[in-house]
C-alpha cells in the first residue's frame, strides 16, 4: 500500500475518533443541562459551535497525515 494512502487512513480513522468523542461528550453536557421541566434537550449555538470546530480541523487530518507519511516513507 502506498504510504501517502496509509496515512490518509490512519488520519481518517483519528479524525472520525476524535468527532465521535467531542460529539458525545456534548451531547452528554447537553443532558446533563436538561432541566425536569424543559425534558427535551437540544444543542444550542456554543455547541453546534463547538461540534463544528472539531469537524473542521478533522478536515485536515487525513491530508496532513498522508503528507507526513508519505515524506518519513
Amino acid at each position: 500500500m502506498h504510504p501517502a494512502l496509509k496515512g490518509a487512513l490512519i488520519g481518517l480513522g483519528i479524525a472520525v475518533f476524535l468527532i465521535w468523542i467531542e460529539y458525545t461528550m456534548v451531547k452528554k453536557a447537553v443532558r446533563e443541562r436538561a432541566t425536569p421541566s424543559n425534558p427535551k434537550p437540544t444543542f444550542d449555538a456554543q455547541d453546534r459551535n463547538r461540534v463544528r470546530a472539531v469537524v473542521n480541523f478533522c478536515l485536515f487530518l487525513p491530508p496532513a497525515f498522508a503528507l507526513g507519511a508519505w515524506l518519513i516513507d
